[in-house]
């Protein structure tokens, strides 16, 4: 594990990001506590329209209007 100070990371942070993203252990310090460890994102995966086309169903009533009663409790004004 590779232990940088603040000032340290300030000067250096382009080579301590390549180090982090390379799979080094890049931890940055406040004095000698350490206080934050330097590591790569994960990149969210895209997003497909129709993903889960034919996977889930809804229930045949879910477009029907909703029961008077139910429809009170979402008036908002």
């Amino acid at each position: 594990m590779a232990q940088f100070s603040v000032h340290d990371a300030k000067t250096n942070l382009s080579r301590l990001i390549a180090e982090a993203l390379a799979g080094g252990d890049v931890v940055i310090a406040r004095g000698n506590v350490p206080a934050v460890r330097l590591v790569p994102v994960t990149p969210r995966g895209r997003r497909r329209f129709g993903a889960l086309k034919g996977k889930i169903a809804l229930d045949p009533g879910f477009h029907d209007p909703l029961p008077d009663d139910e429809l009170e409790g979402w008036n908002l004004g």
